[in-house]
């Protein structure tokens, strides 16, 4: 009999990569999805006719507790999150609901369904936000910089106590930065992509950012979600960090994105101007020749994480996990599938 997974966020970027691997390696996959009028599927589109999906929102625990009965799986990953860093600081409670509470609702759906689930959350760098040391690994402290970092420190700790408490099979990716041609617009590493794209194709000569100075590990989605896989594929559950072990700016970023499609640009720093100042300056930039990129204010951080770099030492001893996608060639990647769609 072939394994079955059920996915939660199968339709966001991690998701189609993953249900891709499953499907790969025999899997029945099942695909968690929140009931809305018009379903967004189009990062699993080209695969939908090969994945069951079933009806589940994490804000609601006996709708989780029916897709658990339902599929009856053998591994459960928990993708699903309000993902975006900035949209937490205006979401704080639902962020914590979902990205918090939520993962408590699954492992208690677990634990009354089938304590034998495998089960997979997808821990993240922000935990580390204010970063107590330099790289980051497994024992490294949490400081948590947003609302974001806080709900999924508190989705991390209950993993491990219902692991510890239960003897569930239960672990944490802690995951760094993971990036590829189907992230959604509003990261800015696909903001850069698609935008450069753009300007290529004489549309735009203006791309607008926040701190260009900020570091990040910076690796290829599908290198990682075959780290998920592999961390409930073994004896016993542990946390790991996923990592390339590698720091870039968002400035190497824009750089590697530009080069890519033969273009230069000229800086334009904005931000200790009003967010009025830096829009006006932006128009009249929109009208002059040449290719800038402006740090707008807006875009800032109330509380910046600066720097995130992750050691990922012991996923590849005990895993046997290496990154295969480098920094240059996931940059190239990316902005090379957004100018062949725009």
């Amino acid at each position: 009999m072939p394994k079955k997974a059920l996915i939660t966020g199968i339709t966001g970027q991690d998701g189609g990569y993953l249900a891709e691997l499953l499907l790969s390696k025999g899997y029945e996959v099942y695909g968690a999805i929140r009931r809305l009028s018009v379903p967004n599927t189009k990062n699993v589109e080209h695969i939908k006719d090969r994945i069951t999906f079933v009806d589940m929102d994490l804000h609601d625990q006996n709708s989780i507790l029916n897709a658990i009965r339902k599929v009856n799986p053998d591994e459960v990953y928990n993708l699903a999150a309000q993902s975006f860093v900035p949209t937490s600081w205006d979401q704080k409670l639902l962020t914590g609901d979902v990205n918090g509470l939520g993962v408590t609702r699954i492992l208690d759906s677990i634990l009354a369904v089938n304590p034998k689930i495998r089960f997979y959350q997808a821990s993240t760098s922000e935990m580390f936000g204010k970063v107590q040391e330099v790289p980051q690994k497994e024992d490294t402290p949490f400081y948590p910089r947003s609302p974001y970092g806080v709900a999924k420190v508190y989705a991390y700790w209950m993993t491990v106590n219902f692991r510890e408490s239960y003897d569930m099979f239960a672990c944490n990716g802690i995951l760094f930065n993971h990036e590829g041609p189907r992230r959604g617009e509003e990261f800015v590493t696909r903001k850069i992509s698609k935008t450069v794209a753009e300007i290529k194709k004489g549309k735009k000569n203006v791309l607008v950012l926040g701190n260009l100075n900020s570091k990040r590990d910076w690796g290829y989605v599908g290198d990682y979600v075959e780290a998920m896989w592999l961390m409930l594929q073994q004896e016993k559950p542990e946390d790991y960090v996923i990592a390339t072990g590698e720091t870039h700016t968002v400035r190497e970023f824009v750089d590697a994105a530009f080069s890519t499609l033969g273009l230069s640009y000229t800086e334009v720093d904005l931000h200790d101007r009003t967010p009025l100042e830096a829009d006006q300056e932006i128009e009249r930039l929109k009208t002059q020749e040449g290719i800038y990129v402006v740090m707008h204010p807006k875009f800032f951080r109330p509380a910046e994480v600066d720097l995130l770099v992750g050691d990922p030492t012991k996923a590849k001893d005990q895993l046997g996990w290496v990154r295969k996608v480098s920094f240059n060639e996931l940059v190239g990647m990316m902005v090379r599938a957004d100018y062949e769609k725009c």
